[in-house]
């Protein structure tokens, strides 16, 4: 495995949705899965900007964070099998196996390669050249937020339910998630906000003047961007909300992308995971679909007993799926930044479907094969 970035990730990311689709999973490849991976969501509530609530919802689920379930999968791998540091520039199919070329001019060849290198995949560019990930038209502001940093009432609700502000053509959003301190709960929120191709372009310089393109380094988000969105957070959330953005010490910027592979098995090469599709966060699968592809690939490979038919099956079998869980984002993404829409029927939309993948069957989970 040769990973692009050269530290830690499990300090990275914050919280993330699960299913037991997953922990199904992390238990088939031989991991322990017990209550600490995660922690229960109550119900779902959505406040009124003067803090009341406005709607509940009895819906209960379990959330993560990437930590707990990175560190586990990479602890089961042998150091030596782990290579960072490493940026795929190139690869080269021949008839009988392949070769990935990295940065520093190392060449790996072997049977198969799996490209599971994100959002902006080398692989993906050079298998799909014109395809590129699609500007969605808003951003996600994020952070996380230790318990002894809120007020009690704030904790209270923080903690154990999915929080919903709904403003015109936007929305704040605060879900709980294991501590990455350690024990205990925190929580972790998203604001999204409408920007458009030059007010992102904008949100990505930094004080210095200089243009990040489309993403830029929390620490050089420009102090006075921050000083605005608390602004604009006390007038525009309910108090609740707004204690959230300001009790967080790092707040990060996401521009909201999705993508849709016409193709993700070439040959000798499959993409999987972001480096497939892209969904917007909304669905709250992408790890779970990213898990899903593997191991869908993993038994196709095994029942066809052949590279490149065993990479055609998971093609089949994923292809359209990922097709169909992009499609789910955008929608759920149309509720998230509507504007002048009727407010209970938006915030019932968003309140019952978030988070959800839909109702297109996963055809990948009726294709396994026992171990």
């Amino acid at each position: 495995m040769f990973e692009r970035a050269a530290g830690d990730l499990g300090d990275r990311g914050t919280g993330i949705g699960t299913r037991d689709e997953l922990f199904a999973l992390m238990r088939r490849i031989g991991l322990s899965v017990d209550a600490s991976i995660g922690v229960d969501v109550a119900g779902r509530v959505e406040l009124g900007r003067d803090g009341s609530v406005m709607l509940e919802l009895p819906v209960r689920a379990v959330t993560s964070a990437w930590s707990r379930i990175w560190r586990p999968l990479r602890q089961a791998l042998p150091d030596d099998c782990y290579s960072n540091g490493r940026a795929l520039v190139r690869v080269e199919q021949q008839e009988d196996g392949v070769a990935a070329i990295f940065d520093d001019g190392l060449r790996v060849e072997a049977d198969l390669l799996v490209a599971a290198d994100g959002l902006h995949s080398t692989a993906r560019a050079q298998c799909l050249p014109g395809l590129a990930p699609r500007y969605a038209g808003y951003v996600a502001w994020r952070g996380a937020v230790e318990p002894q940093r809120l007020s009690p009432p704030a904790r209270e609700l923080a903690l154990h339910r999915m929080v919903f502000g709904l403003g015109d053509g936007e929305l704040m959003l605060s879900i709980p998630m294991p501590s990455p301190q350690g024990n205990g709960r925190a929580c972790h929120f998203v604001w999204f906000r409408l920007a458009t191709d030059d007010q992102l372009a904008e949100l990505c310089t930094d004080a210095a003047g200089r243009r990040h393109g489309t993403s830029i380094p929390p620490p050089l988000i420009r102090p006075e961007l921050i000083v605005a969105m608390r602004r604009d957070a006390n007038e525009r959330l309910a108090p609740q909300l707004a204690e959230l953005i300001h009790a967080t010490p790092q707040i990060i910027l996401q521009p909201i992308f999705d993508l849709e592979s016409p193709r993700i098995a070439f040959e000798r090469v499959a993409l999987i995971g972001d480096a497939a599709f892209v969904a917007r966060p909304h669905v709250a699968s992408g790890v779970l679909k990213a898990a899903i592809d593997a191991e869908t690939l993993t038994d196709a490979l095994k029942t066809a007993g052949d590279v490149v038919a065993g990479l055609k099956r998971y093609e089949e079998l994923r292809q359209p799926y990922g097709a169909s869980l992009v499609a789910r984002g955008r929608h759920i993404g149309a509720a998230v930044v509507a504007r002048n829409a009727d407010a209970a029927t938006r915030a019932g939309t968003l309140l019952r479907e978030y988070g959800s993948a839909g109702v297109v069957r996963n055809q990948a989970i009726a294709a396994r094969v026992p171990v």
